[in-house]
């Protein structure tokens, strides 16, 4: 799938940046997930506290996207990428030092972590400023791929926890990022072809186009069902199965490699087939695989085979998302980013936080993921009613750009 054209067409170096920045950002970002069952315990939370636990950090990262997406077109993506790693850093260093001691500083560390969510929205420009049209799908399918930081929280911080404490786990999580951002700073170059500075107001124009609304809401439901079950599988795996936290981290780590290593190949078929025609299949299959999670599987392997499946259908539709989002909003793909980013995050955090809810109120699961496989299904018929609209439009927009399969 990566040719010589692609190798050719962009910049490698970057690429890689970008991808590592993501993926250390998004393995801090959710760390409270598989590290929720220790802190629960420690301070006797219930369910519903533990879904808002791990939905804190998912809704600050949604928020802060908008802001970097804006930061992006105004000072370019190294240097917002740049001040949101100093940020978190000095976040993970704070907590670690202080300790933290109560639910509510559990609760203010997630808004920290929520600017590492917020990466999204920095390391996809980043890259995608650099290839053209024909290789957009394959370009943030590659940066994208970061999500599976998701799994290596889930793999290492139960076992991390178990031997030093979850509140050193904290402290020991600064120093792969020290890593990365030191990559970042050698490696990462802005393209050549920056967007002039706008005025504040005028980067929300794009909110006048219906077709930002309706790719925001595609992505809600791909990236909002991806990090929403990142953050809560592990929480889901240990109180529905009783297994030990650090067997939940790995039935967690599994589903979210899936779905984070399939994002390229998403991408990638995009590219080949258009964005309308891939999306169509991901939003059926994951509302299938969405709906049998929701009745509790008499076994955990089989609950993980589901989950696996509905992961990775998600997967593929993120990257399926930004194979579309370049080819109708070029210009602005800074604050789009931003945009989608953000109901991404707002996806993650209803789901993880109503996980939560209906295990408290129902004592399952079940409406939580039912709510969810609807909100696939609605995503399938909406984007049936648009894709014939898109194929005779978009490839009009920009007159110098290859065509490309919409």
């Amino acid at each position: 799938m990566i040719s010589r054209d692609f190798l050719k067409a962009g910049h490698t170096p970057t690429l890689f940046a970008a991808f590592l920045y993501f993926d250390l950002s998004f393995m801090v970002w959710v760390i409270l997930g598989p590290l929720g069952v220790a802190i629960a315990k420690d301070f006797h939370l219930d369910p519903a506290q533990k879904g808002l636990m791990v939905a804190v950090p998912v809704l600050a990262g949604a928020l802060l996207r908008l802001v970097n997406g804006v930061l992006v077109d105004r000072i370019g993506p190294k240097k917002t990428g740049m001040f949101g790693q100093l940020i978190v850093l000095g976040g993970l260093a704070t907590a670690w030092l202080l300790g933290v001691h109560n639910y509510h500083q559990v609760l203010a560390l997630g808004v920290v972590l929520g600017v590492a969510g917020a990466s999204f929205a920095v390391a996809l420009p980043l890259a995608s400023r650099w290839y053209p049209q024909e290789h957009q799908g394959l370009a943030l399918g590659i940066a994208g791929a970061g999500n599976s930081g998701t799994a290596l929280a889930a793999l290492f911080a139960p076992m991390l926890a178990k031997t030093f404490g979850w509140q050193n786990v904290i402290g020991l999580a600064a120093l792969p990022l020290a890593v990365a951002f030191v990559v970042y700073m050698l490696l990462a170059k802005d393209a050549p072809e920056q967007p002039a500075p706008k005025k504040l107001a005028e980067y929300l124009d794009v909110l006048k186009v219906p077709d930002a609304w309706w790719l925001m809401l595609l992505y809600g439901v791909t990236f909002g069902g991806f990090v929403g079950l990142a953050s809560s599988l592990t929480i889901y795996f240990n109180a529905e199965y009783g297994l030990d936290p650090v067997i939940a981290g790995f039935f967690t780590a599994a589903c979210v490699f899936a779905g984070s290593f399939i994002r390229p190949v998403g991408g990638g078929l995009a590219d080949r087939f258009g964005g309308v025609r891939t999306l169509t299949v991901v939003y059926a299959l994951a509302a299938v695989g969405l709906a049998a999670a929701s009745f509790k599987l008499p076994s955990p392997w089989l609950a993980l085979a589901v989950l696996m499946f509905s992961m990775l259908a998600l997967g593929a539709g993120n990257g399926a998302v930004f194979q579309l989002a370049p080819q109708r909003f070029r210009k602005e793909i800074g604050v789009m980013t931003g945009l989608i980013g953000m109901t991404g995050g707002i996806g993650g955090f209803y789901l993880a936080s109503s996980l939560g809810l209906a295990k408290k109120l129902t004592g399952d699961y079940q409406v939580g993921f039912l709510g969810f496989a609807a909100l696939a299904v609605f995503a399938l018929f909406a984007l049936h009613g648009l894709k014939a609209r898109w194929r005779a439009v978009w490839p009009t927009l920009h007159g110098d750009a290859a065509p490309v399969r919409v």
